[in-house]
């Protein structure tokens, strides 16, 4: 019996102990399990960190990658006529374009045309160039897919800017402009300029050898276009070749923004003798030219341009800077954007032709205007009919109280307000430039030799007309308005028979030149009214701490109500949204009107105005109804009054003037000896 005790007591004491090692085993298959499972967790952490920071950003990107090579290869899939299929799905039917239209009537081919390309639309490459610019021989500096900006910026600033000095090109460098119809068919992939029009020329029987893009380098002043690259040569002879081959029938001119004054200058060339001007007689654009079509021109200037030469801004531009406050100012990626294109800007002298011409007897003084109040807050039509003639001028627009455009540039919205008496001035033209503002700014501009001094003189005078403009410019950009003075000018012939308006500089100015001895030629002013149009600024003093430019306009000025035209600091007027209705159509309104002084020949003009409708949807693109700046130059209305001239219509066959703003009305309100 104590055999068989002992036995069980060690056989219980085997079990028991076999038991605690189970129990020590599990516990330690449980530790090192969590263990593994606290090591999952953590690399599991660490796997998460480390896609957040480096995987995320990958998939994202090849995830937009993804997409959009899909959507490539379903653009290029589906058949030609699926866009216009789902289109016309929405919309309804859409109308035939003005060529297939007018083809279909029997019109064909009868005048060449020629093209005036305006600025910034044509196309720009290079010849010759420094270091950093190896391997862009013939390369497209603008226009194009503009992809040198972005690689390298700074080498693109000095290659697109022009000598301070002369307005030609600094040493080493050639940049000239694209030649053909592809300089400014289109500007970039996708956004026409000219290919509208062109390919609706074609439609009723136009080719290469009845069309002709006179393609110019729009930075250099007009004359010096001539000088550098005898492009006015270019333009009289292939006109003349133009004419002599297609039976002696004489030439159809379109030429858009800027072009509008580049043309009125070769008017005036190829009259004069040489060695200054083409030497082809008094008569030859009698002989030569058949009508001259004008596209948003800005016969009287901008605004626009004062805001340009002032703060390098627009509307666009100040509003970017509003929403990011210094982001534009200061040093981003070794480019101070702002400073940098204004350094080059300012090289560009065919912007100075754009200053507004006149003075006050055009635009207003301090106390008048000549517009009213063009209703901002109106709603676009969908759809217009712009063939609607209004004979007595009176437009459609809703017109409020009484706002004074005529001071272009005003420090503070109090004193764009305030009456002329209640404004305390200081007279700017004589002051002192103080001390340098500027301690350390890599980029040059005049502003950096202005001083504290001559920022405090400009802020003190308060408000500028564009009488007074033109001293604003000469006392903060001298260099700028040296080269100005030499090729532009923007007053009033008192005599045109004085000898000094032979010169070259006045050609421009439709206020300082006539139009040539060409009674049978005709003269269109053709643009677009109903979009908001800069007119007049607010302005405010920056911090001088930094480098950055002194002024800027200030987004914070607005007006009180809905449909007030004071909007982030920019009075807007009724325009095609960059040339107001006053510049583009007091010329052929009231200034060339029957015989007058800048009109002797008695050329017939007519004022063809094209009221905006915006397209309702995204599928219509920039719209087929458009009065905008460049997108009118697709507008069906306007495109087909174009292919009537040029299939031999006069412009009493189109119906004459065709008037939607109050141009009429305005041009009598100016007081200029005729």
């Amino acid at each position: 019996m104590s055999i068989l005790r002992r036995r069980s007591k060690v056989r219980n004491s085997s079990d028991f102990s076999e038991a605690e090692k189970d129990k020590d085993a599990d516990e330690s298959k449980k530790d090192k399990g969590k263990e593994k499972l606290n090591r999952k967790q953590d690399g599991g952490e660490r796997r998460i960190k480390k896609w957040t920071c480096v995987d995320s950003c990958c998939w994202f990107i090849g995830f937009i990658c993804s997409m959009w090579w899909f959507l490539l290869f379903l653009y290029n899939a589906m058949p030609a006529s699926f866009p216009q299929y789902v289109t016309e799905a929405i919309t309804g039917p859409l109308p035939d374009p003005p060529g297939v239209k007018l083809k279909k009537e029997g019109l064909t081919a009868k005048h060449p045309v020629v093209f005036v390309p305006g600025i910034v639309t044509g196309g720009l490459e290079l010849w010759e160039g420094r270091q950093c610019a190896d391997g862009l021989f013939r390369k497209r500096l603008w226009g194009g897919t503009f992809g040198e900006v972005y690689k390298r910026p700074l080498c693109w600033v000095e290659h697109m800017s022009l000598d301070n000095e002369t307005g030609l090109d600094p040493p080493g460098i050639r940049v000239r402009p694209v030649s053909g119809l592809v300089a400014a068919d289109y500007f970039a992939p996708g956004y026409f300029v000219w290919a509208v029009l062109i390919a609706n020329l074609a439609r009723i029987g136009y080719e290469e050898k009845t069309m002709y893009m006179a393609a110019y380098d729009w930075r250099i002043s007009f004359q010096n276009t001539e000088v550098r690259d005898r492009t006015l040569s270019r333009i009289k002879s292939n006109i003349e070749l133009m004419v002599a081959t297609n039976g002696g029938r004489k030439v159809v001119v379109i030429p858009h923004s800027m072009g509008v004054l580049y043309f009125l200058h070769f008017m005036k060339w190829v009259e004069a003798p040489a060695p200054m001007g083409g030497g082809g007689g008094t008569n030859w654009c009698a002989e030569h030219i058949k009508a001259v079509m004008n596209i948003g021109g800005p016969f009287l200037g901008v605004p626009k341009a004062v805001s340009g030469f002032f703060s390098n801004e627009a509307r666009d531009i100040a509003a970017a800077r509003a929403y990011a406050p210094g982001f534009l100012d200061k040093d981003v990626f070794g480019l101070q954007t702002l400073q940098h294109l204004m350094r080059m800007a300012r090289t560009w002298d065919s912007t100075m032709s754009m200053i507004p011409k006149g003075g006050d007897t055009i635009w207003g003084g301090l106390d008048w205007s000549p517009e009213g109040v063009y209703n901002c807050g109106a709603k676009k039509p969908k759809n217009n009919n712009t063939h609607t003639k209004v004979p007595n001028g009176k437009g459609a627009s809703s017109f409020m109280e009484g706002v004074n455009y005529g001071r272009i540039v005003s420090f503070g919205k109090d004193v764009a307000e305030l009456h002329s008496s209640k404004i305390e001035r200081v007279d700017f033209r004589d002051s002192v430039k103080g001390n340098n503002p500027v301690n350390k700014c890599d980029v040059w501009t005049e502003y950096q030799e202005l001083g504290v001094g001559g920022i405090k003189a400009v802020v003190d005078y308060k408000v500028y007309t564009a009488g007074s403009i033109l001293d604003l410019l000469h006392f903060v950009a001298p260099k700028l308005m040296k080269r100005e003075g030499a090729h532009f000018s923007h007053g009033i012939a008192d005599n045109l028979d004085d000898p000094k308006y032979t010169h070259y500089k006045y050609w421009s100015n439709p206020l300082e030149t006539r139009l040539p001895n060409a009674p049978e030629m005709e003269i269109f002013s053709m643009y677009g009214v109903g979009i908001p149009t800069e007119r007049a600024y607010v302005y405010k003093l920056t911090s001088t701490a930094e480098c950055s430019i002194p002024f800027q306009i200030d987004t914070s000025a607005n007006g009180g109500s809905e449909n007030s035209c004071l909007k982030d600091g920019v009075f807007s007027v009724n325009g095609d949204e960059t040339v107001p209705v006053l510049s583009a159509g007091f010329m052929c309104a009231k200034g060339w009107r029957g015989k007058t002084r800048f009109n002797p020949s008695g050329i017939r003009t007519y004022v063809r105005e094209y009221n905006h409708a915006p397209p309702a949807n995204l599928l219509e693109g920039r719209g087929t109804q458009s009065g905008a700046h460049v997108d009118m130059l697709g507008n069906f209305a306007l495109i087909e009054d174009i292919l009537r001239v040029a299939a031999g219509a006069t412009g009493e066959e189109l119906g004459g003037d065709q008037v939607h703003s109050d141009i009429f009305k305005w041009s009598k309100k100016i007081n200029l000896q005729l």
